[in-house]
């Protein structure tokens, strides 16, 4: 199985990196390595109804963070449907009432993960899949909020788990370890074949002297035994970034 985790930027830039002239891009670079599941930050509602009509081979489980329905960004989980049945959807925020929109702890916004239950048609097997962005301003809401990921993505007991997401963190600080010490494994650290290239360019801007090359984007897996491949795709189609952060792909075996 191949699961990639994508944040395709919100709007962006509007006369050179709006969402509209980015689209095509994140859609195509998705189809072209054609992952099984895979998981999108900052989608909002526009996003959403894009990628369902342009990936018509995938279902999506996700609500807005704004409001629990369709206001605000999703954190959305994509399948494909001739693959998988959906067994159970659902959707929590990272905050102290995880069951009620709202924001938590010192988070400048409000902070979302969705999950999907899914039955391999193929080998009968279970997978789950949970995707979240955890807040880029509050080291409270970073902390606990990584602290309850690691608690809620452990729901489905010994079921293969996937956690994805854009976690504005850092390797090995302490979001990272709250998850990787609450169960699951950084696939990119396991994988057989693997890079060390960042996952956040921000358009290859500098700012104050400074290069964004940083990775805040991670794949952790639990119950999952072979891991084959993570890769970063640095694609740039016609020397154009289809988003601020690079997406990340892992191949895995359950």
């Amino acid at each position: 199985m191949k699961t990639m985790s994508f944040n395709v930027l919100c709007a962006g830039d509007p006369l050179r990196r709006y969402w509209t002239r980015r689209r095509g891009m994140v859609s195509d670079l998705i189809r072209q390595n054609a992952p099984d599941t895979f998981g999108v930050q900052e989608a909002h509602r526009r996003w959403m109804n894009y990628l369902k009509e342009a990936l018509p081979e995938y279902d999506a489980v996700g609500v807005g963070r704004d409001d629990g329905k369709n206001m605000g960004e999703f954190s959305a989980v994509f399948y494909l449907r001739d693959r998988f049945e959906l067994l159970e959807q659902g959707s929590f925020w990272l905050s102290e009432t995880p069951g009620i929109p709202g924001v938590g702890w010192d988070a400048a916004f409000p902070r979302i993960c969705s999950y999907a239950l899914l039955l391999d048609r193929e080998s009968g097997k279970k997978l789950a899949h949970f995707n979240t962005h955890l807040d880029h301003v509050g080291q409270t809401a970073q902390l606990e909020g990584a602290k309850l990921l690691a608690k809620m993505a452990r729901k489905f007991g010994e079921v293969p788990t996937l956690l994805t997401g854009d976690f504005n963190a850092f390797p090995y600080s302490e979001p990272y370890m709250a998850v990787t010490e609450g169960g699951f494994f950084d696939a990119r650290k396991k994988a057989e074949l693997s890079t060390d290239m960042y996952t956040f360019h921000n358009f290859d801007k500098v700012t104050r002297g400074k290069k964004y090359e940083e990775t805040l984007d991670y794949i952790f897996m639990r119950n999952i035994g072979r891991v084959r491949e993570f890769s970063v795709l640095t694609d740039q189609p016609d020397g154009k970034f289809p988003s601020d952060h690079y997406p990340i792909l892992a191949e895995f075996e359950i």
